[in-house]
């Protein structure tokens, strides 16, 4: 009887799986076999086709490997991969892709789209772009510097956890969540390569999901303040012979109901640092005029950028959201275009700074 309960039950089973079609398919993978994957590096091969390298292997104690293939689409690398190596690389630990400069100019929805729809990839890996050749840089690295991928990993997420504004940092998700918009800006951070240095440059824009600008130095600083909640540890202004720390910044944008200008409004707090000018800031008096200097600086630089933007047809701020309002009907894209090219734009810095004194008791 009980043999014949056992072949009754998996009858049942046997026909569940059959009906609903759910065949289940296990992937033999012993975990001496596997290898994950870090980053991708991506180029343009020329001729419509990928150019894509990645590191081999991570994390083991094995000698290092540069793997760099030409191919048309970005998994058939991941498959012939597979073919060159003896451990099968898998790609849900990736953390990182850096895209070429050159690549990035042509548009990079098609890479964006295949990083989106495979399940064993995190929406929160890092999007780089590089300046120059990053393949030259790891093959000059790699007996230099010990685990050279994980570094690089744990440099971006340093400066994510900490919130900080000394870079843009930019994941899968934010750069999604942007491409997507109505009005669709996204932004990465640019690192400069060569073969001893990895050295973060500024600030790409695009416009949809094509490179248009990158701004570096102070317009790059001052981005980092107006449009988001991050912070500047150190905020050095060389022309006024001044460095401010712990800067913080809380903005405030206003658009008129004809599109015709746009009020924006910063406050900053932080302490002064640094000072090598000839002011006696301990007095008051030369102390206010200091701050006014920076505060004058500060507006004439930040009007520059936003009229840069406005050359560069790039709404990285996404000041477009001002006009989508509840009871009026949305404007295209080109319509905004048309509006922001022409608008008259009106900044205004309120510091609020912590004369530079001698703590110490």
């Amino acid at each position: 009887m009980g043999h014949i309960k056992r072949a009754v039950l998996l009858a049942m089973l046997s026909s569940i799986v059959l009906t609903t079609g759910c065949f289940p398919t296990v992937e033999n993978n012993m975990i001496e076999e596997i290898a994950p994957v870090i980053f991708w590096s991506i180029n343009d091969g020329g001729e419509g086709k990928l150019k894509i390298s990645t590191l081999v292997p991570p994390l083991i104690k094995e000698k290092k490997r540069l793997f760099t293939l030409r191919v048309d689409l970005l998994k058939q690398g991941g498959k012939e991969f597979n073919l060159k190596y003896y451990r099968e690389l898998k790609t849900g630990q990736t953390r990182i892709v850096l895209i070429n400069e050159e690549l990035a100019k042509k548009g990079v929805i098609s890479l964006i789209n295949t990083l989106l729809t495979d399940p064993a990839i995190s929406q929160r890996l890092y999007l780089v772009i590089v300046k120059g050749n990053f393949e030259d840089y790891i093959k000059n690295q790699l007996d230099k510097q010990e685990k050279l991928d994980y570094f690089l990993y744990r440099m971006f997420k340093h400066y994510e956890k900490n919130n900080q504004g000394e870079m843009s940092v930019v994941n899968l998700h934010q750069f999604k969540k942007k491409l997507y918009s109505p009005f669709s800006y996204p932004i990465m951070p640019v690192f400069k390569v060569s073969n001893e240095n990895f050295t973060y440059e500024g600030t790409a824009f695009f416009r949809h999901d094509k490179l248009k600008a990158t701004v570096k130095n102070m317009d790059d600083q001052i981005f980092q303040l107006i449009d988001n909640d991050h912070y500047l540890k150190l905020f050095p202004i060389p022309e006024l012979s001044t460095t401010i720390g712990n800067v913080r910044s809380n903005v405030h944008m206003e658009l008129d109901g004809k599109y015709s200008s746009i009020s924006i409004k910063i406050d900053l707090n932080g302490r002064l640092e640094e000072y090598r000018g000839v002011k006696n800031i301990l007095r008051n008096d030369e102390l206010a005029i200091l701050n006014k200097e920076i505060e004058s600086y500060l507006e004439k630089q930040t009007t520059k950028l936003l009229k840069k933007m406005q050359e560069w047809k790039v709404d990285p701020l996404q000041l477009g959201k001002f006009s989508l309002t509840p009871f009026t009907k949305p404007i295209s894209e080109k319509e905004w275009l048309n509006y922001w090219k022409k608008m008259e734009i009106n900044v205004d810095y309120q510091l609020h700074i912590k004369p530079l004194t001698n703590v110490s008791r």
